[in-house]
């Protein structure tokens, strides 16, 4: 039986050496007079010494005396007896050969089997790499914070989970809170939940995992202490050197006073135009008063007259009452052009009917005043020449092909024989035409010549909203 457990007790220390020799944490086995009775192979290999300089050594005498400091005495000699285990003590030192080094040491009683005396287990950690990462880190973070209280702007950072880590002293000021107050919570809590906005927070939510940074969402509430605010919010991911943690950046700008200047300019613009059409509607009238008092062969030109200045103020009119800024629709534009159309050119009473046909595309007014005379002039050339029975269907379309958009108006008339397509312009005012589709930048495409009603179409660039700094209309 002895020679059993001789044997037993052979294999457990076999195997408890093994273990010993894979852990990667320098280890030393110290006894009741903490003199070095074994080290594994990383303890060696970070000192870089040997067994021989190593064992029964006193762990004070070690190198050149950098463990005999007063803490790790106390440690060992005054807590370990008293306690099962210690964690965590950390010591810095220039240690021989691998210069200063920052080690954290975790002590613990160890017993053998059969021994009354018991020995202690240091186990060394090298974590300098790491308290390195985390100086640069934190000189780092006080770095970024101070640039972001320099920003003029409000700004939080959040982490993954949207909570808030930072803020800037300008939100701070802003929204009159505390940085303790703001820290941990999420931007949809603040306040009075005014950031709480769905389509806020599916924009925030794929900036970290889709790297998907946002610009200009704009909210507009009441804020307290502030009144009615809109700011734009800008989000992007940023990444904290040191580790491998990514965060967003929040930034909110106070567009407050910039929107208000957009409407005053969209009303005082909304109020000239409606001024513009209400004289433009005089001309108009004036027109329709004279028509009445002219030779029969000066009516159709007067009326023309009266049809062109009303389809510009239509325009007006709809600027006026637009609440796109500087845009307007074009179905909508058609179909005043339209409604101008038959009440100066048809009558109640006429057999002929104007209708339309239009994506949703937006048109500016500078383009707009050549859009509606073309329209204006091909649709009055149809109703001129092709209902000669004073009955028939125009239809004014526009559509987007590729990158251009197509305006065409189409009648169900006589058409145009194949004779009279050389002269067709002539007699459907091609000057005019001309001329507008050159200030639009277009081509006039004319359908194969029918035995019924006439189709004309003209591609137009698509961009009838000029980008910034474009170049004038075409004269």
């Amino acid at each position: 039986m002895p020679d059993d457990i001789s044997a037993e007790k052979s294999v457990s220390e076999i195997a408890a050496s093994e273990i010993v020799e894979t852990i990667p944490s320098a280890l030393i086995i110290l006894d009741r007079n903490l003199n070095i009775t074994s080290a594994n192979r990383a303890f060696y290999q970070t000192f870089r010494t040997s067994p021989g300089e190593t064992e029964g050594s006193q762990i004070y005498e070690l190198g050149n005396r950098q463990w005999d400091i007063p803490a790790l005495r106390t440690l060992l000699e005054s807590v370990i007896p008293h306690r099962a285990s210690v964690e965590g003590f950390e010591v810095e030192h220039d240690f021989p050969t691998i210069g200063r080094r920052t080690m954290l040491v975790n002590a613990r009683k160890i017993f053998s089997p059969g021994a009354h005396d018991g020995s202690i287990l240091l186990a060394i950690e090298d974590v300098s790499e790491e308290r390195v990462a985390r100086a640069e880190s934190k000189a780092v973070w006080r770095l970024t914070q101070s640039i972001v209280d320099t920003i003029r702007d409000p700004l939080v950072v959040l982490e993954g989970d949207m909570t808030i880590v930072t803020a800037s002293k300008a939100f701070l000021t802003m929204f009159g809170i505390t940085q303790a107050e703001t820290r941990g919570r999420r931007v949809a809590d603040l306040g009075q939940h005014q950031w709480d906005v769905p389509a806020l927070r599916h924009l925030m939510e794929k900036v970290l995992p889709e790297n998907k940074p946002f610009e200009s969402f704009e909210i507009e509430d009441n804020f307290p202490g502030l009144g009615r605010r809109v700011f734009n919010l800008n989000a992007r991911k940023v990444s904290q050197p040191g580790n491998h943690a990514n965060r967003l950046l929040l930034v909110f700008e106070d567009i407050t006073d910039r929107k208000q200047r957009e409407r005053d300019a969209l009303s005082l613009a909304n109020e000239i135009s409606h001024r513009i059409k209400n004289n433009l509607q005089i001309v108009v009238g004036l027109i329709a008063y004279e028509v009445n008092f002219t030779a029969a062969p000066c009516v159709p030109g007067y009326r023309a007259m009266q049809a062109r200045i009303g389809a510009i103020a239509q325009l007006y009119d709809l600027i006026s009452q637009s609440s796109h800024g500087r845009t307007i629709d074009v179905g909508d534009y058609l179909r005043e052009i339209a409604n101008t159309m038959t009440a100066s050119l048809l009558g109640d009473s006429s057999g002929i009917t104007i209708e339309v046909k239009a994506e949703a595309l937006d048109i500016d007014p500078e383009r707009a005043v050549p859009f509606g005379l073309l329209v204006n002039e091909l649709a009055t050339n149809a109703i001129k020449h092709a209902f000669p029975g004073g009955t028939g269907r125009i239809v004014l379309s526009v559509e987007r092909m590729g990158e251009e958009i197509e305006l065409s108006v189409a009648d169900d008339g006589i058409g145009i024989k194949a004779s009279d397509t050389e002269k067709s312009h002539e007699k459907r005012g091609s000057d005019y035409v001309a001329i507008f589709v050159r200030q639009l930048g277009g081509t006039v495409v004319l359908a194969p010549a029918a035995e019924s009603g006439t189709t004309i179409r003209i591609r137009l660039p698509f961009l009838l909203v000029p980008p910034e700094n474009a170049a004038p209309l075409a004269a």
